[in-house]
Parts: C-alpha cells; sequence; structure tokens
C-alpha cells in the first residue's frame, strides 16, 4: 500500500469539495470564526511510518477527540474501578458528555490540580510533540455551555460528581479545548494499533486488553448518532468532534485523523466522513 500516493488522492479528491457542505459549529463562538475550507488527514502505521497530505499540519480544536485521551489516561490510573459510575452502552458511555464529565471527575479525584497538565503531557509525550490548550475556546466553551453547566450540577445533586462542579467543568473545557493537527492525532492515537504499546517506543500506555476495549467504544459509540453509519459505511473504530476531527483505527495496521471544520447535523465532519470511506474502500482495511 502505498499510503502516501492514497492519502495525496484523496485530498485531490475533497478539496474541490471544501464549502459546499455542512457548516462549523456556530454555538461556540472560538469555532464560529473558523475557516470550512480546509481538509487534513495523516496516517501512522504501527510501524512508525508515517504519510499525511493537504492541511494536515494545522492545528485546530480537538473537541470531543479528547474525550478518546482524558478515557485513556482514566482506565491506565483506575481500571476497572472506571466503571462504577459509567457505562459502556451507546446511552452512557464516556463519550457523550455526562460519561465524559464523569471521567473528568474521576481524574480530578486522582489527579487534584494537576490533571490538565497531567492530560497535556500525556498527549505531548504520544505526539512527540508539545501539545497545548486554546484559551480563547476554553473560555468561548465556558460563556455558552450553559447545558453543560446544567449536566454537571445535576449530576452532582444525585452524588455523581465528588469534586465541586465549576471544577471539573473547567477542566472538561480546557480537554475539549486541546489544539492538534492530523499528524499529531495519527501519532498520539497510534497506541490504539498497537496493543496499547506507546507509538514512540515507550512505556505501554495501557494494556492490550484495556486497548482493545477502547478500540470497541470507539466504534459503537464514537461517532455521536451515526456510529451505526460509520460501522456500515467505514467499518473502522472512529472518534470524533464538533471541530471537524475524526480518528480512525485500524486494529494492527495503523492510526488514521482527518479534519475539515464543516459538520453535519451529527456533529461529524461532513467531508472527514467522505474521506475515511474513500480510504476504507480503496485500501479494503475494515474490522469486518
Amino acid at each position: 500500500m502505498n499510503s502516501s500516493a492514497i492519502l495525496e488522492q484523496i485530498d485531490r479528491e475533497i478539496r474541490p469539495q471544501l464549502g459546499a457542505e455542512g457548516q462549523v459549529a456556530r454555538y461556540i463562538p472560538a469555532l464560529a470564526r473558523v475557516s470550512p475550507l480546509q481538509f487534513g488527514i495523516a496516517l501512522r502505521t504501527r510501524d512508525g511510518e508515517e504519510a499525511e497530505a493537504g492541511d494536515s499540519r494545522v492545528a485546530f480544536s480537538v473537541q470531543s477527540v479528547s474525550k478518546l485521551f482524558t478515557l485513556t489516561l482514566a482506565i491506565g490510573l483506575l481500571g476497572d474501578a472506571l466503571w462504577e459510575r459509567i457505562n459502556r452502552e451507546p446511552s452512557g458511555n464516556p463519550f457523550i458528555n455526562a460519561g465524559a464529565i464523569a471521567i473528568a471527575d474521576r481524574l480530578l479525584g486522582v489527579l487534584g490540580p494537576s490533571a490538565q497538565q497531567r492530560l497535556l503531557g500525556m498527549l505531548s509525550g504520544l505526539a512527540g510533540e508539545p501539545i497545548g490548550c486554546d484559551e480563547d475556546v476554553a473560555a468561548s466553551e465556558a460563556a455558552t455551555g450553559f447545558r453543560n453547566v446544567a449536566l454537571a450540577n445535576f449530576m452532582k445533586s444525585f452524588g455523581k460528581l465528588d469534586n465541586d462542579a465549576a471544577a471539573v467543568l473547567d477542566f472538561y473545557f480546557h480537554q475539549c479545548a486541546l489544539r492538534m493537527s492530523c499528524r499529531q492525532l495519527a501519532r498520539a492515537s497510534g497506541y490504539l494499533c498497537r496493543d496499547g504499546a506507546h507509538p514512540l517506543g515507550a512505556a505501554p500506555v495501557v494494556t492490550e486488553s484495556q486497548a482493545r476495549r477502547v478500540n470497541a467504544l470507539m466504534l459503537t459509540c464514537g461517532t455521536y448518532d451515526a456510529a451505526g453509519e460509520f460501522a456500515y459505511r467505514i467499518g473502522l473504530p472512529c472518534k470524533s468532534g464538533v471541530g471537524g476531527g475524526i480518528v480512525a483505527v485500524v486494529p494492527d495496521r495503523l492510526t488514521l485523523a482527518v479534519w475539515s471544520p464543516a459538520v453535519d447535523a451529527s456533529g461529524n465532519s461532513v467531508l472527514g466522513t467522505r474521506a475515511l470511506e474513500l480510504f476504507a474502500s480503496r485500501t479494503g482495511l475494515s474490522i469486518f
């Protein structure tokens, strides 16, 4: 498989369609200002080979893709105890907002005020480059995230959060405001195609069993209300965010990241989804 040629071909096919479908996430003011005329794609194989095309090195707000990494950090710290308050069904998993807020609460319980720096440190190590947070996006989320504020306080009222709701939300809004490029995301998620082994060769990120379970959750719950459609059309575990990014995993083979800011009604990148479908079709790679 000539990865570079495939990605460049996909970029050539996708680029003329930029701006024709979908909209940027206007309910977050900082994201409403992002140009939809951008597309990036990058992959990293299990053995460390990389390929990329388009705007693959442009950093963007990863939004809910961050839930993949907070889940990974929490699983590594808490193991099976993590699931005491969070289940694994599409209605109550770590990738919906309530589940992700509960994950943020558990991380604060273990790590305290250092939770955000611990997350940034983990991602920087996985990507092999410094990863930062967009404070403008975090402030924008805090100023307009009324449903998340209500949700966190509702959970707190039932004793489902151990920490102060405001502190949990601050961590949650900052994790959603992480800035990464396709190249960095493909690298950082590399442990998911390597049975939990660090993509850059360091100590394991999670166990083989835990990596398999994260991939299972991505397949069943990772793309909002379109998980069934993604399984049908693409056939790979994926995690998306309303910033337009999507991470896909081919177990034992590679990780792939795409980005195009215009999203559909479900919150998934229109052209990112199309690019993943083209990739799966042309490579024949699928878990089915």
